[in-house]
């Protein structure tokens, strides 16, 4: 249990808001560790090595990120419009396409099928992670919708000297409606994974809590750090050492100086590390050094049982 729980778990939550830790990772870990719902998300392990921009690109523009395990490339889509030549929708973005892809793969699994509905179970969803439906946070989602429902992407990954690569749609098809009768703008009503995507997602799955997903819903760099050590930390055999430059390439697109990427990726890192607390990560002056640990999922007990009584937490 990291130092923050302990803290929590010491003095409660405003004891431990007067210690020398930042606001928000105090208030992560208090919702983490009093959340009463235990439900399991899933990801596509290829998404815990790369993951998708956070800020929006040029329409036109493709994505890439590569490290020493994987490289990601995402094409953007095009969209046929009555008077003209077909325009690009640019590459999905930031917390919210994290989250629709989250959704899909989750449902996906959860029910066995690659159909998946996008509309009033995705809102439900939604909801859950406490995301407001409607206004400006549903045009974010469904032009995030759209941008998944079109782009094609590929993943090379490394295993030793041998490479794979998968060049696939994330969907087959998606049933779209005009929105509101604004000509040429559209969201998704259902959606099928594509066969390639379904079956890696079925071989490769990256367990994750619901109740940590909600607390990062909004900071699409700590999903991407918490998904990371979801997918890496159960698997070590002994301490492993990651240096900022390999972060740097992994997460810091976006950042013109390494230095800068640093600074922002401890606060990062801690947020990340509030709703993990069987995590075993320390910052050092080369990078961070991993260590052995206990997945985020582990079963079906309750979280609860991580701290004595809800009021030790004086909430």
């Amino acid at each position: 249990m990291g130092t923050v729980h302990q803290l929590l778990l010491d003095l409660g939550k405003e004891g431990a808001l007067k210690a020398d830790v930042d606001r928000p990772v105090i208030e992560a870990a208090a919702a983490y560790l009093t959340a009463e719902d235990n439900e399991t998300g899933y990801l596509y392990s290829g998404w815990a090595q790369a993951a998708l921009p956070h800020k929006r690109l040029a329409d036109d523009a493709l994505w890439q990120v590569k490290n020493d395990r994987v490289t990601l490339v995402v094409q953007p889509g095009v969209r046929v419009v009555e008077d003209g030549p077909p325009v690009y929708v640019g590459v999905p973005y930031g917390s919210r396409a994290r989250l629709i892809l989250l959704y899909l793969q989750s449902e996906a699994l959860r029910t066995g099928s690659r159909e998946i509905e996008l509309g009033r179970s995705l809102h439900a969803w939604l909801r859950r992670l406490s995301i407001p439906i409607g206004g400006k946070s549903m045009r974010d989602v469904r032009d995030q919708a759209e941008r998944i429902s079109r782009c094609r992407m590929s993943f090379e990954i490394k295993q030793g000297a041998r490479t794979g690569l998968a060049n696939q749609l994330i969907l087959d098809s998606a049933m779209f409606e005009e929105d509101g009768g604004k000509k040429g703008l559209q969201f998704i009503e259902t959606a099928t994974l594509s066969q390639t995507f379904f079956e890696q997602l079925k071989k490769h799955p990256v367990p994750v809590e619901e109740a940590a997903v909600r607390q990062l819903a909004n900071n699409s760099m700590a999903l991407d750090v918490y998904c990371w050590l979801a997918y890496r930390l159960h698997s070590l055999t002994s301490p492993t050492p990651v240096s900022w430059r390999a972060l740097y390439a992994q997460f810091g697109q976006g950042y013109g100086r390494i230095d800068n990427f640093c600074r922002k990726f401890r606060g990062i890192l801690h947020l990340a590390l509030a709703v993990y607390p069987e995590a075993q990560v320390k910052v050092e002056e080369r990078g961070v050094l991993l260590n052995p640990s206990r997945p985020p999922v582990v079963g079906k007990g309750p979280r609860l049982a991580l701290v004595p009584t809800r009021s030790l937490l004086k909430l």
